[in-house]
């Protein structure tokens, strides 16, 4: 994990991930610089490098600021951004009442050095607004906090997501923001960038088992794949819920949604580190797509009581990762179905030997 490299000014935020395989070299570019983004670079090479030219990255026009060496390593690129969030609520009429967003371009970050953990490969960009009119973030702030992977597991804490080496985890915080409306709720808007000829389709997978997630069976995901092929190229992965605790039990879940991906070419993401790595051609060369996913039910209660929201995501490279059952589950589900079947034996063959003795009783008729 690298903070900043090649700059001494910690008034930025540029965290890099390098993780390096047999064959090939992933790359994490996470930054809040502009929108807080992450940009995902595959290569072909182990020595593949990221380059930044800090003078341009933080100028007006950041266009071929960040690059990767060597150029024709590259294999594969994408990008995910967080634009906005906002807030909403029913108040008393039938129609939702939204109130103006919160734009995280705007947002002034703390520094994550004094948060970067290379033991634990974590790292939290916190931001509040620049202009706070309303007073909400008095005594709140915003955060994303990223984990890096060095190998395959699950997160202890809810919604304990299984991830691979081949991913980062982000979570999204809301703390102490006070709430401009009775029952508001919340919606994150993400955006991804994706290369020509590579799209993202929305996933919503079920499963009768909630061994690891209680009461929870969809798990959703923005899988990109090049057109006309089967192999997933990347994905952002979640549970269809959020929680409103630090420490989350199940009574602490709060409903989650996707509202649909759309195309957004005319609403490009302003992060500076997006910009910096595919150029002028975001928005015509490269396709962006944005989806809004929401928190809460139809009161916003939970937040409105508690102050704290906290919802996890997975994003990587190749195909995300799915839950099977436990040797655990399995031995119970097989005690479940098969003591049954065996009583339903035992009693067949009890039955069948019972009717043989009482014909044996009578003499044959000649």
């Amino acid at each position: 994990m690298q903070y900043n490299p090649g700059w001494n000014n910690s008034s930025v935020n540029l965290l890099h991930v390098r993780a390096v395989g047999q064959n090939d070299t992933l790359h994490y570019v996470w930054s809040s610089i502009g929108a807080p983004a992450a940009l995902l670079v595959a290569t072909g090479s182990q020595s593949s490098t990221l380059h930044v030219n800090w003078t341009r990255l933080l100028s007006p026009a950041p266009a071929g600021a960040i690059w990767i060496e060597p150029p024709g390593s590259v294999v594969y690129s994408t990008a995910v951004v967080f634009t906005k969030v906002f807030e909403y609520s029913k108040a008393d009429t039938p129609e939702e009442l939204f109130y103006p967003a919160y734009d995280l371009s705007s947002f002034s970050w703390d520094s994550i050095n004094r948060t970067l953990n290379h033991t634990a490969l974590t790292a939290e960009f916190l931001g509040v607004p620049a202009s706070d009119p309303s007073g909400s973030f008095s005594n709140g702030s915003l955060a994303f906090r990223v984990t890096a992977y060095e190998a395959n597991g699950r997160d202890g804490p809810l919604p304990s997501l299984l991830h691979t080496a081949n991913s980062s985890k982000v979570e999204f915080v809301l703390a102490g923001v006070a709430p401009r409306g009775n029952g508001s709720r919340f919606a994150l808007e993400v955006a991804t960038v994706e290369e020509p000829g590579v799209a993202r389709r929305l996933r919503s997978a079920r499963s009768i088992d909630d061994e690891y997630t209680p009461t929870i069976f969809e798990t959703l995901s923005l899988a990109a794949k090049a057109r006309n092929a089967s192999a997933t190229l990347s994905f952002l992965q979640w549970k269809a819920t959020a929680y409103g605790s630090r420490s989350p039990k199940r009574e602490d879940g709060i409903r989650c949604r996707a509202h649909g991906l759309q195309a957004a070419n005319w609403t490009l993401p302003a992060s500076g580190v997006i910009r910096a790595y595919f150029g002028e051609g975001l928005g015509s060369a490269y396709a962006v797509s944005a989806i809004n996913i929401s928190f809460g039910g139809e009161d916003g209660e939970v937040y409105q009581e508690k102050r704290y929201l906290s919802w996890s995501a997975l994003l990587g490279f190749g195909q995300p990762p799915e839950d099977t059952f436990s040797p655990l589950v399995i031995s119970i589900m097989a005690v479940a179905l098969g003591t049954p079947m065996a009583l339903l034996l035992v009693g067949s063959v009890v039955v069948l030997f019972a009717q043989r003795k009482r014909y044996s009783e009578y003499e044959p008729i000649n």
